[in-house]
């Protein structure tokens, strides 16, 4: 009976062996970190212990000389480790230049000369591994027509009419060189095998050994079988279960190469190793799967930050307080980013542009809105260094009313501008307030006697409210309406009075010489002349700009008078008096005339009362 092997069941380890193969393919060795600056990717599951940049590029030194006899595994958890070590120097570097009073987009990372060195070795390296892939590959193809041949000769072996027992010895040089050949195109090692098995099992049909040989044979494959099946069911409590399937790769291939057991253990030996095969290859689907599903939820994570960040509107941004409060958030959601692992590989690299770009957007943002700002702080302290000048100007000046009230302009003004750099703000506003408290305290000082004499002038005027109170209802109109005019020329020479009363006294006045006017029934001339000094005693204390105003309106009124005047003197003497119409005509006009010249002799009285009004606030 011939030693055969079910190679067509799904649980084979060849099979197992290439399915798992194509489902986690080998990554290729990267030139550069995955992530740099503000945001790293964190290390993978199997690094490097933890060494210092140094020791690592020395052990890549190493590695470069032999890197045929070094893992790839080895080699990305050096290259994890010294970019984890560089990351943190540049973050602790970008913290300390903040902490110094930097802004986080100003920080410019200090080039790393072993980061250089680093480069240039991993360069190196990935040369050398592409160099001996390639070599790899041609020897597993020079190994795949050694091993046809050596199938071609085993099936001469087989069919050659010579005894068996006679090429023995021949198949077993076979059998070793077989053995001794290992890589060969993954593609074609079921077939290989399969067709190698096929021509020994047959070879050993035909041998006419002796029962003692083939049950030693036998035996000794058996051993190494048990022994195999023993190591594989091992691995079922291996920790490491990418470990454990490398080891089992191993196993299989060692299991393959050797040669049949007696025909009644044939199905028992390959069941068990079968059954321990199964249970690595299971733990290791299972890794990977929850290795794909961890990676699509970080996905799903880092994807809702770049959404977060993306979704700031920069244009509600608009104090610095709010930017730095906004730059915080982002900086914490970058921090939360390095604490999640990697995404699934295709999407990997384009994540992290994604957020990368929209953090870069924001800053960038962020530094247009502080240049600004930088620029109008600029702008406005020139503007408040103005303001100081003027204040200056105007510090010493007695004009007490004109300058308070540009003072207050000022004053106004200043609000109105915007803010400026910490560093000059209360030096320029120091500047600015001290003028203003200097003239607002030597205008107190001017006005405390002022308040007395206007206190003095309250009594005065309450004084002629009582003489016209006074005044008797059975009077002679003519001495009363003469003692109401001194009263009122004695009011108008009397200075200013307390804010506080001005409204008041002069209400009381008013209606008192209203009463007495029309008691006594002044002309109405008088009146207006007499009302028309009361308004313009009524007037607020600096009012020299409202006096020459109302006097310039009073000078153009007297010179329109006097032409509407001279023109109707002229037309007198063009009017026939001897007709009825002409006649009437002329009394009209002559009304009109005697009108006219009181109103023109009103209009000259109101110019005297301003210019006496106007020379009074000059004196005060």
């Amino acid at each position: 009976m011939t030693d055969t092997y079910d190679t067509n069941l799904p649980e084979n380890p060849v099979e197992l062996e290439e399915k798992q193969t194509a489902e986690v393919p080998e990554p290729a060795l990267a030139e550069t970190p995955a992530e740099e600056n503000n945001v790293a990717e964190p290390q993978p599951e199997e690094t490097a212990p933890k060494l210092t940049k140094e020791e690592i590029l020395a052990k890549l030194k190493e590695i470069a000389d032999n890197v045929e006899g070094t893992a790839k595994t080895e080699i990305d958890g050096l290259k994890q480790a010294f970019y984890r070590l560089h990351n943190s120097e540049q973050e602790a570097a970008r913290k300390q230049f903040v902490e110094n009073g930097g802004s986080v987009e100003d920080f410019v990372p200090t080039p790393d000369p072993a980061e250089e060195d680093f480069k240039k070795i991993m360069s190196v390296i990935k040369e050398k591994r592409s160099e001996l892939a390639a070599e790899q590959e041609k020897q597993k193809e020079m190994n795949l027509q050694v091993k046809l041949s050596i199938i071609e000769e085993l099936k001469d072996l087989v069919e050659s009419p010579d005894d068996p027992n006679k090429n023995y010895a021949e198949f077993k040089k076979l059998q070793q060189q077989w053995n001794e050949i290992t890589l060969v195109p993954p593609a074609k090692v079921n077939e290989l095998w399969k067709n190698y098995q096929l021509y020994v099992e047959k070879f050993y049909d035909l041998l006419k050994l002796n029962n003692e040989f083939r049950e030693y044979d036998f035996k000794k494959n058996l051993e190494i079988k048990q022994r195999l099946c023993e190591a594989a069911e091992k691995l079922a409590d291996e920790p490491d279960v990418v470990s454990a399937f490398h080891q089992w790769q191993k196993l299989n291939e060692e299991f393959r190469d050797t040669g049949p057991v007696a025909k009644e253990q044939r199905d028992e030996i390959w069941a068990r190793f079968r059954a321990a095969s199964t249970v690595v290859h299971k733990r290791h689907q299972q890794h990977f799967e929850a290795l794909k599903e961890r990676e699509r939820n970080n996905l799903d994570q880092k994807t809702v930050i770049c959404e977060i960040v993306e979704a700031i509107d920069c244009n509600e941004l608009t104090t610095p307080s709010l930017w730095e409060e906004k730059a915080q958030e982002v900086i914490a959601l970058q921090a939360k980013w390095k604490t999640i692992g990697y995404a699934p590989q295709k999407m990997n690299v384009q994540i992290y542009e994604r957020f990368h770009k929209a953090c870069d957007d924001f800053f960038h943002k962020r530094s247009e809105f502080f240049k600004s700002l930088k620029e109008n702080m600029n702008a406005n302290l020139e503007k408040k260094r103005a303001l100081c000048e003027k204040a200056e100007a105007l510090k010493d000046s007695t004009d007490w009313k004109a300058t308070a009230d540009e003072l207050t302009k000022l004053q106004k003004e200043w609000k109105t501008i915007g803010p400026v750099n910490k560093r000059h703000s209360n030096e320029v506003w120091k500047r600015f307030i001290t003028a203003c408290d200097y003239f607002f305290e030597q205008r107190n000082k001017a006005q405390s006697s002022q308040r007395s004499q206007e206190l003095e002038n309250l009594e005065k005027k309450k004084a002629i409210i009582e003489q016209l109170n006074a005044i008797d209802e059975k009077a002679d109109t003519e001495q009363a309406s003469q003692q109401v005019r001194d009263l009122m020329k004695d009011w108008n020479s009397i200075g200013h009075v307390p804010i506080k009363e001005k409204d008041k006294i002069y209400k009381r006045y008013h209606a008192i010489v209203d009463k007495l006017f029309s008691r006594f029934n002044i002309s109405a001339s008088n009146r207006k002349l007499s009302n028309f000094k009361s308004s313009i005693s009524a007037m607020p204390e600096g009012s020299n700009s409202q006096l020459f105003r109302e006097r310039d309106k009073l000078v153009r009124t007297y010179e329109n008078m006097k032409s509407e005047l001279q023109t109707y003197e002229n037309n007198l003497g063009f009017l026939n008096a001897s007709s009825k119409k002409g006649n009437s005509l002329l009394n009209e006009l002559n009304r009109k005339v005697e009108k006219l010249k009181a109103d023109i002799e009103l209009v000259k009285e109101k110019i005297k009362v301003l210019d006496e009004s106007i020379n009074s606030e000059k004196l005060a």
